[in-house]
């Protein structure tokens, strides 16, 4: 039997699981070295981090620098190849944006708790797309409308 070839499949073969398209989105405009990214992704284990940063850099999509010093530094960045997949980055975040009303905040999180890391990312403006707004979202889900009278930064738009 004959394989069927799928690009779909091959991207998310290389990118797609829990916590790639985490690393990527934070190493996308930044070096970072390995604690750094530890503390940006809570819930993720030193062994998960080490393994998919070994086959992000072993697929050529991030490049880890190992620097001669005591203690020794790493730092992990987008490679060229990488840096290709920014555009599917951007168009992930707008989307999650867009209906994270619908299907409302992480596990364990509550809809009114404040970024853990203290992190807000901005918000990538794709030409096309346009961001749930917050009559679109209190309309769909009534129970948001407070949060949206609370007015929290970063949590939704």
């Amino acid at each position: 039997m004959e394989d069927f070839y799928c690009p779909v499949k091959l991207t998310a073969d290389i990118i797609g699981g829990k916590w790639k398209p985490l690393i990527l989105f934070f190493l996308e405009g930044n070096t970072r070295r390995f604690s750094q990214l530890q503390r940006l992704i809570p819930g993720m284990t030193k062994k998960m981090l080490t393994q998919h940063l070994r086959e992000l850099e072993r697929d050529e999509i991030i490049r880890r620098k190992v620097y001669a010093e005591v203690p020794p530094r790493v730092e992990y960045s987008l490679t060229r190849h990488g840096q290709s997949l920014k555009p599917i980055l951007k168009l992930m975040s707008v989307w999650g944006t867009k209906h994270r009303a619908r299907y409302g905040p992480p596990k364990g999180e509550s809809p009114h708790a404040a970024p853990k890391n203290g992190v807000v990312n901005e918000i990538p403006r794709v030409e096309g797309l346009s961001v749930l707004t917050k009559a679109d979202a209190t309309k769909s889900r009534p129970e948001l409308s407070a949060a949206f009278r609370q007015n929290i930064p970063g949590r939704l738009v």
